[in-house]
């Protein structure tokens, strides 16, 4: 029995993983930029949370990515808050799912999963087919473990037991809280409670403290990732214990009515109620705590104490466990980097025309931090390349490794203009009022570019990627045209010659910041020609 159990909870876990991988690959450019859609609104990010854990099948998982962007300084508490609260609304749709009634089509799943997992290679029927077998696999596992348990029936100990629990609903909390603390899974803990209803012994009233336990013990998995994390991100593990566990003692007494109404609505189904009051409890305790989430919060700042002067971490290891959404913070962290470059083109160029080093100091601590950046996302990106990640994904995950040298040299060439700058002001050089004209007009064609080329990324858009050719061909056009107006000022004497190798050093600088923005355009358009 014990063997039978654990083979049909193995292919459980399986299945489960399999199907949520399926789910979230299915998904794909809906997950990548996940965090657009959190906002200050607590409700969106409760539904943002509901709808990831629906693709990953996994509270826990969900609440880890958490902890990961809570450390990575990309979500903040009351962010945090909503989305653990809408994660465990999100993994009762497993415990939905093992309630079926459809143990004809398990082998018709696996079957016509197994066809497409081996002879299509096109994504999305690959998907599809990791759908289909990770469901299959899952249901097929529910029917070992219910297999297993039977002989339980006739077993005057294991109903003395059951009894018990019915009586004493501490030992149904303890014991949910147990085995989901050993499998690190809620619905791995649901499903061997509808397993377990092939004894006939398994009531509501058994089922209801098990189901509190198990919301729990599932909070474990979150605080053993915030160890390693920054004080904000323990906080957030402590409020998704927090929540679990105050919402078991709010809802505790309560028991008897919500057993009334799942008793209701399902009178001849255990299944479907134990299904129906874990999804009503998980419901019911946000809309009861949602209001309060300051105050959870401020609970967890007296638990954990203040926050230590850490920076927090541009990417998380933590959300390596989510390919899809990592590539997307990549993404994300890579704009950032792109915007930083262009910010310190813009203020070496002012620096140079205006003859003005106010900015001085934050353009070379923004050139260390770009350097800082890139490296910390190459050593991320080398990370996520060898994760599950699908081969469109993959492809661009490579290409960025481009980009991120585009974005540094950039970076670089931001760097020369501001030394042509202080070389300027430290040998009080003159600038004519048509120079100065002339590195605007040519700054404004480099950063149209700089935008066109960040915008392109971003939005995976080869159209606007394409747009570029013009405006590079424009930069390399005023570059020789200036370079000739200025020999022509410089025989005419209405400049020196320091000045014109100033001049001259800057519009080369523009010009190769304009190459390296086609770079990534063109990174773009051959991402979306191979797609």
């Amino acid at each position: 029995m014990i063997i039978g159990l654990f083979g049909g909870l193995g292919l459980f876990l399986y299945g489960m993983k399999m199907m949520g991988d399926g789910l979230e690959n299915a998904a794909g450019s809906k997950l990548k930029f996940i965090l657009n859609k959190v906002t200050a609104n607590p409700i969106s990010s409760v539904l943002v949370g509901t709808f990831v854990t629906i693709l990953m099948q996994s509270s826990s998982a969900t609440t880890v990515m958490v902890i990961g962007f809570v450390n990575s300084g990309l979500l903040n508490l009351v962010q945090a808050t909503g989305i653990i609260m809408g994660a465990n609304i999100g993994t009762t749709t497993t415990a939905f799912l093992v309630s079926m009634n459809i143990d004809a089509l398990v082998p018709i799943l696996i079957f016509t999963g197994s066809i497409l997992f081996l002879f299509t290679k096109a994504k999305k029927r690959r998907d599809l087919a990791s759908i289909l077998l990770g469901f299959g696999i899952l249901m097929l596992g529910m029917e070992l473990m219910s297999e297993a348990m039977y002989p339980l029936r006739d077993s005057q100990v294991f109903k003395d037991l059951i009894l018990s629990i019915g009586t004493k609903w501490y030992l149904g909390i303890l014991i949910g809280l147990g085995i989901t603390m050993l499998v690190q899974s809620s619905s791995a803990t649901t499903g061997l409670l509808v397993a377990l209803t092939t004894t006939g012994s398994i009531t509501i009233q058994v089922a209801f403290p098990l189901i509190l336990g198990a919301n729990i013990g599932t909070t474990i998995t979150a605080l053993l990732s915030s160890i390693t994390a920054n004080k904000t991100a323990k906080k957030a593990a402590v409020i998704h214990l927090l929540f679990n566990l105050v919402g078991a003692l709010i809802f505790l007494p309560l028991g008897k009515y919500l057993m009334e109404i799942v008793t209701y609505m399902a009178p001849e189904s255990i299944k479907l109620e134990i299904s129906l009051i874990h999804l009503i409890f998980n419901v019911s305790n946000t809309l009861v705590l949602l209001p309060f989430a300051g105050l959870l919060i401020r609970i967890a700042e007296k638990v954990v104490g203040q926050e230590e002067d850490k920076i927090s971490e541009i990417l998380d290891r933590r959300l390596l466990q989510t390919p899809s959404i990592a590539e997307g913070q990549v993404i994300l962290e890579t704009v950032k980097l792109a915007q930083l470059a262009q910010e310190n083109v813009k203020l070496a160029t002012e620096a140079f025309m205006n003859n003005d080093l106010k900015h001085v100091d934050l353009v070379y601590k923004n050139e260390d931090r770009i350097n800082e950046v890139t490296e910390i996302i190459t050593n991320f990106l080398v990370q996520l390349s060898s994760s599950d990640l699908n081969v469109n994904e993959f492809g661009r995950v490579g290409d960025t490794y481009h980009v991120l040298n585009d974005i540094e040299r950039m970076g670089d060439h931001a760097e020369n203009i501001m030394e042509l700058a202080q070389e300027r002001d430290r040998k009080n050089v003159e600038i004519s009022d048509e120079a100065r004209e002339e590195v605007r007009a040519i700054y404004d064609y480099t950063n149209h570019a700089m935008d066109i080329a960040i915008e392109s990324y971003k939005e995976d858009n080869k159209e606007k990627a394409l747009s570029i050719i013009q405006v590079e061909e424009r930069i390399d056009a005023l570059q020789k045209e200036y370079r000739d107006a200025h020999i022509r000022r410089l025989n005419a004497g209405r400049c020196s010659a320091l000045a014109g190798i100033l001049f001259l050093d800057l519009i080369s600088n523009m010009e190769r910041i304009g190459d390296h923005a086609k770079n990534i355009a063109d990174t773009v358009s051959e991402i979306k020609e191979r797609d």
